[in-house]
């Protein structure tokens, strides 16, 4: 029978059923997510390693033992000294004279600014062989070198020739070539500073220098570290070009002897391998810190060092081990 219309409707709930009683969790070992195709790359990539280093450690073309025989030669070393001086000289001067053109080419004047521009795609342009090559034979051009009045009486002058050395044509050319490639690196770097920072600086009526030194700087650091270091690393490569202006650095020593032991030739090309591969990881390892270094206040934590993760991943695996034996 329906209600009568404005009637009210009561509505009566069912009492709550007791809740059932609930099963104990039986406790479940989980497993990690199986990759296939991970496991076969490994196993692809470790066949073809052991591969290799069995053929470069059984292979008698090596000559292992005239490896050994010429790895620590005196005329090696010597040749390795001069790679290094000239690799030092080279990148600090490289390194300011980029950061010269790199303000050069952020400053307000239009002088400055395309004068900086053509100086870096000019050095950008030439190879650096051709420069060395030139500057070897830059005495040819100009007997001497005078510094006085534009088109007027000279102070004095000075013989170009006796002045430039094998040394010193080697480190002024990869130099200025150096120094066009750090200067858009310097550039980069400190284009990446928010322009925040400057406002900031700027509204604090700090000098430009001081600006420059203690707010801009560290900051474009950040960036200019890791891409410096490559440039650096392939300073250190492009030494082994000063061969042809006639500096015997690590490339030309072995050279040199290779032309005198023709034999000996493979050891000889193996020898200067090495010492580039310890050269290069050694400036690897400098670049690590020094970006740990910059990255303080950067990062939230900073990444662990080589002796840092040893420890932790031998912590895992004594972890590991009783969680295995404990089961």
């Amino acid at each position: 029978m329906s209600e009568p219309p404005g009637a009210a409707v009561s509505v009566t709930e069912a009492p709550p059923q007791p809740d059932a009683p609930s099963k104990p969790l039986a406790a479940q070992r989980v497993l990690p997510l199986r990759r296939p195709g991970r496991w076969i790359a490994t196993a692809v990539v470790l066949v073809l390693t052991a591969q290799f280093v069995h053929g470069l450690v059984t292979n008698p073309f090596y000559q292992w033992d005239r490896f050994g025989y010429w790895f620590l030669r005196p005329t090696v070393l010597d040749g390795l000294v001069i790679t290094l001086e000239v690799t030092a000289y080279s990148a600090v001067l490289g390194l300011l004279g980029g950061i010269l053109l790199a303000l050069a080419r952020l400053s307000k004047s239009p002088v400055l600014r395309a004068v900086s521009w053509t100086y870096v795609w000019a050095l950008r342009s030439i190879p650096l062989i051709v420069l060395l090559l030139f500057l070897y034979n830059f005495s040819a051009l100009y007997k001497t070198l005078s510094v006085g009045v534009p088109f007027g009486p000279a102070f004095f002058s000075f013989d170009e020739s006796r002045l430039a050395t094998d040394m010193v044509i080697a480190v002024i050319g990869l130099s200025l070539n150096e120094a066009a490639y750090a200067a858009e690196v310097v550039r980069g770097g400190i284009l990446s500073v928010d322009q925040g920072q400057h406002e900031a600086a700027s509204a604090l009526g700090l000098p430009r220098g001081y600006q420059f030194r203690k707010i801009v700087l560290p900051q474009a650091l950040r960036s200019i570290t890791p891409n410096y270091v490559n440039q650096l690393i392939g300073l250190i490569k492009s030494t082994s070009l000063v061969f042809y202006v006639s500096l015997l650095d690590l490339f030309g020593t072995v050279q040199s002897m290779g032309s005198t032991y023709p034999g000996d030739i493979v050891p000889l090309l193996l020898v200067a391998t090495v010492w580039y591969l310890i050269l290069t990881s050694a400036v690897s390892v400098v670049q690590f810190y020094v970006e740990r270094y910059y990255a303080r206040g950067a990062t939230r934590s900073l990444p662990p060092t080589p002796l840092q993760k040893l420890r932790a991943g031998l912590t895992d695996l004594r972890a590991r081990i009783r969680r295995e034996a404990a089961v």
